[in-house]
């Protein structure tokens, strides 16, 4: 039996500063894993669907063994992921920010073990009977020889009848709007489903104003795609079969770390629309979930199934005794 959902990217070693430091300050720094595909595939696993990652981390070495311990702890198939002689992890460290500081993420993942994966090194035999493949544009960000893959992924994917879903995940700090959006647009048209954030449609696309409008500009790049665009604490915005869909609730959220709520949305409205719900029923898993994670330290949003359903089903704070 195929993989419910499978992701591709690297998962990286994330060392935070303990907050309010400064990580100009801190002399201990919190040790988790976290990448935005392998986010997704830990919290659809966490959900119940049957997931699996391809990846890459160095052999040998017990950061890799440690990723991999915790993210089959998760319920992630970690088969698919070749383990590198000689090869290290990507970092990254985080500082949290008070307003009006922000949230800021210095990188250190120059010849990983992931940004060095080519096509050809890709058990691509991981597809076989999937349900979904997902992807982000994190990904696309580190390479040439990244890029490739993300090209193979989809051409896989298309020669086996498997959906795609891609994050846009634009990250400023690894590459330009315009290279960014040339890539994007190769692999829009083959999407089943799309998220992108506001700000990075606006960055990346010269998409702006009304939600509907943004939604209708990448309507033209992905034609064949759900579409959700993010709004932040506006909530979301999610064009499907034609229909414009919007959450039945937001969420009043304490937030600890927001780190990852956009994952936390893809994997939510996968998880949702994988099990059959409506696109009404995406959007509002989708939303329940990313608020949830907005309350729990970390990348992965440590949810089971039956923690999402009561709030979906009441977002009462009393005390579950």
């Amino acid at each position: 039996m195929g993989h419910d959902l499978v992701a591709l990217g690297e998962v990286m070693l994330r060392l935070a500063a303990p907050p309010p430091q400064r990580l100009e300050q801190a002399t201990s720094l919190d040790v988790q894993i976290g990448g935005a595909e392998a986010n997704v595939a830990a919290a659809c696993a966490r959900l119940g669907l049957r997931t699996a990652l391809i990846s890459a981390l160095p052999a040998d070495h017990a950061w890799g063994d440690r990723t991999v311990r915790e993210m089959s702890g998760h319920g992630v198939d970690c088969a698919g992921v070749l383990r590198r002689p000689g090869s290290r992890m990507g970092l990254y460290f985080l500082e949290y920010g008070s307003a009006p500081r922000p949230v800021r993420v210095l990188y250190d993942r120059r010849d990983s073990a992931a940004s060095c994966l080519t096509a050809d090194e890709v058990d691509w035999s991981r597809l076989d009977g999937a349900r979904l493949l997902h992807l982000s544009g994190v990904t696309a960000a580190l390479g040439d020889n990244l890029r490739d893959v993300l090209r193979r992924a989809v051409q896989e994917a298309a020669a086996r009848g498997v959906p795609v879903s891609f994050d846009v995940n634009y990250r400023s700090r690894l590459w330009g709007p315009e290279a960014a959006r040339d890539f994007f647009e190769e692999i829009l048209p083959a999407l089943r489903y799309l998220f992108v954030g506001a700000d990075d449609a606006e960055t990346v696309f010269g998409l702006s104003g009304a939600p509907e409008a943004v939604l209708s500009g990448l309507r033209g790049l992905a034609p064949r795609a759900t579409i959700a665009v993010t709004l932040g604490e506006a909530g979301s915005v999610v064009l499907a079969d034609g229909a414009v869909v919007r959450p039945s609730k937001l969420y009043t959220v304490t937030v600890v770390d927001r780190v990852g709520a956009g994952d936390a949305y893809a994997a939510g409205f996968l998880w949702a629309t994988l099990a059959g719900r409506s696109a009404q029923g995406a959007a509002d898993a989708a939303t329940a979930l990313a608020a949830l994670k907005c309350t729990i330290r970390g990348d992965i949003p440590l949810v089971t199934r039956p923690e999402l359903e009561e709030l979906l089903a009441s977002d009462s704070t009393e005390i579950r005794r």
